[in-house]
């Protein structure tokens, strides 16, 4: 999709209280442990090249979800380590060579197609993901990670990592967590030659279970100052909300009463209205069903009336103010804010789902 520069909607992005909240988060867990970067998906919204390139000297390592958003980093001109947490082509072996990318292994099957095409290994670097009880990818046995070890360091590549990933970790039973966490120590005791990474923390486990870290953590949601919890758990430190996102009006009209507003005519005016219009819309990720939800204009939250457009949105004012006026959908404005998890809420999702879908037709604006 098109980036619209063109227009007043815009995400702003403070790259200083990404680099506060990784600080924040390092001085909560063990001196020793690697701090990584999850910038898979954009960094979550955020503009990956940008947050990678700002945070490089802060962190260990990077994270990203496939062999794609791996290059683009190296092309942009990163050097740290980069792992690639899902699974990738077999064929991918070569760019992940020639890039110094770290693949995941996770499952024997994996492997032996590998090792069918005859390919040279030398210089590979794997981590094995260990299915603890997340149900999605990796080993579920203990006996076919090590098969997998043996088979990969036979055959020149060089297992670095093992790690896992918990399901529960941002929710107040921990029941499930300590079963996988379990789970994922006993697979690691059947190991004669444990690999020299060993992770487990996502941004929930860093937080809020910092005594089961093992030597390095996967620092997300966290480090672009959410909580990824929503709002079941409290944070247990400050962190600071690294996006905004702000648009401005571009057309304003009173309407009478019994006027109708948007597709399906939704909304009528019970008396005469002043309705603004937003250039931002669901192409934008702000979608269909935001309608009823609530703006920021110059410190007051105005209702979202009519159904969200593609492209636009309409908002009810108190009074006419000038095209231009700065309009918050997330962010503060006033003495008030509107928070992503609010707009997560009221959605009935995540938080991390509203940033990533915001779309690459806004742009995004760093400081």
């Amino acid at each position: 999709m098109k980036t619209s520069p063109h227009r007043p909607t815009k995400a702003l992005i403070n790259l200083g209280a990404i680099r506060y909240n990784i600080q924040q988060m390092g001085a909560h867990i063990p001196q020793e442990t690697l701090k990584w970067a999850v910038v898979k998906a954009n960094a979550y919204g955020h503009g990956a090249v940008a947050v990678a390139t700002a945070i490089q000297n802060d962190v260990d390592g990077f994270c990203v979800s496939n062999v794609d958003e791996a290059l683009e980093l190296r092309q942009a001109g990163i050097t740290k380590k980069i792992l690639i947490l899902g699974v990738s082509e077999v064929e991918s072996i070569v760019l992940a060579q020639q890039f110094d990318l770290t693949l995941t292994v996770a499952g024997l099957e994996w492997v032996r197609t590998l090792l069918a095409s005859q390919s040279d290994l030398s210089g590979l670097k794997i981590h094995l993901k260990i299915d603890s009880g997340m149900g999605r990818i990796g080993f579920r046995d203990a006996s076919e990670a090590r098969k997998a070890q043996f088979l990969l360091q036979e055959h020149g590549a060089y297992v670095e990592g093992i790690f896992t990933h918990f399901a529960t970790a941002d929710e107040q039973s921990e029941a499930y967590f300590y079963q996988q966490l379990k789970c994922f120590k006993a697979i690691l005791a059947e190991f004669k030659n444990l690999p020299k990474l060993i992770h487990a923390s996502n941004s929930a486990t860093t937080l809020w279970h910092a005594e089961t870290i093992f030597n390095a953590v996967r620092m997300g949601d966290a480090m672009y100052g959410l909580n990824p919890s929503g709002k079941v758990l409290s944070l247990p430190y400050d962190l600071i909300p690294a996006l905004s996102l702000e648009s401005a009006i571009v057309h304003v009209k009173t309407l009478p009463a019994g006027a109708c507003v948007g597709y399906g005519a939704t909304y009528e005016a019970d008396s005469e209205q002043v309705i603004a219009t937003l250039p931002i819309g669901y192409a934008d990720g702000w979608t269909r069903d935001m309608q009823n939800f609530s703006v920021l204009v110059d410190g007051q939250l105005c209702p979202i009336v009519g159904r969200v457009s593609m492209d636009q949105i309409t908002i009810r004012l108190p009074y006419i103010y000038p095209l231009g006026t700065k309009v918050t959908l997330i962010g503060s404005n006033g003495d008030k804010e509107i928070t992503t998890t609010d707009v997560a809420t009221y959605r009935g999702t995540i938080n991390y789902e509203v940033v990533c879908l915001l779309s690459d037709r806004i742009p995004r604006e760093y400081y």
